[in-house]
């Protein structure tokens, strides 16, 4: 019986592995999908909250087997001449080969600059972080958020993770009070801390996957999902029920239907990350 157990499961794999997309076809035309997870269910997601002491501010988000760290530094700079009261943040998308084989040595990847430029844009024109809450003095010094983002092991779906790292650590958020002195210097005290600004209501990114024939809608997709599909669409929504962005990634057309869906579905997961984030913040 152990070794008819054992041949299927092989001969299940090799067929997995010849025909990829065949193979999530019959356990999707089952309403299935190969890990056992329903269409439009989540992977489990474990929030840590405070894993790197020696940063001002640290996350590690686990969804399914995606793993990223998130770990923010401040620094002191001048500001910008157009914007003098305002600071900066600047999120790094790092996705290294010790994370997954498909990503290679050398500069960051399209698809680490892709996200991080997806996570700046989600920060900055939806203005969730008051940048002016960075300002030291206007015109003469301002905080600047390093915020570096490493995955340690990736298994698809890095933009829901990599946002929900960098937003739980931005809630832990202290940075050291400082003020400039009259010789024109920083003095920062690091035995007391500030709070700069308090994220009443923060973004949550739910990613979807849209396959044809049959067509089907998948929450939170993995690596091979995401490969195999001919579609993916992103909603980033808050936690009071607003569209901050809808990010799609495809050629080919969505129906309303399939929108709407994703749109649901959104609500409902905005509302469990939030008080997953809740529950990491008070541990």
């Amino acid at each position: 019986m152990t070794t008819n157990t054992t041949t299927t499961t092989k001969n299940f794999e090799i067929f997995s592995r010849i025909q990829p997309y065949e193979y999530l076809r019959r356990f999707l035309g089952q309403d299935i999908r190969p890990d056992g997870r329903t269409l439009d269910q989540f992977r489990s997601t474990l929030i840590t909250a405070g894993t790197i002491t020696t940063a001002n501010a640290s996350a590690m988000v686990r969804l399914g087997g995606t793993t990223v760290v998130c770990g923010i530094k401040a620094e002191v700079c001048e500001p910008s001449v157009d914007n003098p009261n305002e600071g900066y943040l600047v999120p790094n998308v790092e996705l290294s080969p010790m994370c997954s084989p498909k990503f290679r040595p050398g500069p960051p990847p399209a698809r680490a600059q892709a996200v991080s430029e997806f996570i700046h844009q989600i920060i900055t024109k939806s203005q969730i972080v008051p940048l002016e809450a960075l300002c030291i003095e206007p015109g003469k010094a301002v905080w600047v958020l390093y915020c570096d983002i490493v995955c340690l092991n990736y298994n698809g779906n890095i933009m829901d993770t990599s946002l929900l790292a960098l937003i739980t650590a931005l809630k832990t958020l202290t940075l050291p009070k400082a003020q400039v002195s009259p010789t024109m210097t920083v003095e920062a005290d690091p035995s007391e801390k500030i709070c700069p600004f308090e994220l009443t209501h923060f973004p949550v990114a739910s990613t979807f996957c849209v396959f044809n024939q049959p067509t089907v809608l998948l929450s939170d997709p993995d690596d091979t999902e995401e490969t195999l599909a001919k579609e993916t669409v992103t909603i980033v929504m808050n936690t009071q029920g607003e569209i901050h962005r809808v990010y799609k990634n495809g050629g080919t057309q969505v129906g309303t239907d399939i929108l709407r869906a994703c749109f649901a579905q959104s609500r409902r997961r905005t509302e469990q990350v939030k008080q997953l984030i809740e529950e990491a913040i008070c541990q």
